[in-house]
């Protein structure tokens, strides 16, 4: 899910790449230096995923694990989303000119996750984590599509009939990432729960 080189107008460009840096701003403020490894480590998960593509009838997906990125990371979550998209832009996804665009689509979506993700607080029921990890899962790669059809549609009425099925690709998508997101918070609820965002392990009574 990258806009390339040479496909969005110069208008989109020039907003994607002031929404990035407001959205790098506000985020990357104040950060710890004992954040940088887990942020290092959810990038490279963020950049190899990419590369895992998915058969689907004549063509095929794969994961972007934005969601499960601002699971982990909260907020942190678009500085890794945009050295990731920026590292990616070296081996062929997107590019350097679509660099701001892809960090508002997917970067933008791992922050959505979070915000999901902080719902489950509102709540409580047995498994309720791993059910607000699967909507942020599914929530932020439908945030993502929505801006990919926006910034096709915003280019040209060329682009319209691509942009209804970006979106339609993102329904399965979607459904894949929720799945895997959920499981993924499922096994870290049980074995580390402090590395998700804003979890701390119980501290048992005694």
């Amino acid at each position: 899910m990258h806009i390339a080189d040479g496909i969005v107008s110069g208008p989109v460009l020039t907003a994607g790449f002031g929404v990035a840096a407001v959205l790098a701003a506000a985020t990357m403020r104040n950060v710890d230096l004992e954040e940088i490894p887990k942020i290092s480590v959810v990038t490279a998960i963020f950049f190899v995923a990419n590369f895992i593509h998915i058969p689907l009838v004549v063509a095929s997906i794969h994961l972007i694990l934005n969601g499960l990125a601002g699971v982990i990371l909260g907020r942190r979550a678009f500085m890794a989303i945009m050295l990731g998209v920026v590292l990616q832009s070296f081996f062929g996804f997107g590019g350097v000119s679509v660099i701001g665009v892809n960090s508002v689509m997917l970067g933008g979506g791992a922050l959505l996750a979070y915000g999901i993700w902080q719902c489950r607080h509102l709540v409580s029921f047995p498994g309720r984590e791993v059910i607000f990890g699967a909507l942020a899962g599914g929530g932020g790669i439908f945030f993502s599509g929505c801006i990919l059809a926006l910034a096709l549609v915003t280019t040209g009425e060329a682009f319209l009939v691509t942009a209804q099925l970006v979106l339609g690709y993102h329904v399965v998508l979607m459904v894949l990432e929720g799945i895997v997101t959920g499981a993924c918070v499922g096994f870290l609820m049980k074995t580390k729960p402090d590395l998700l965002a804003g979890q701390r392990r119980a501290v048992a009574a005694g």
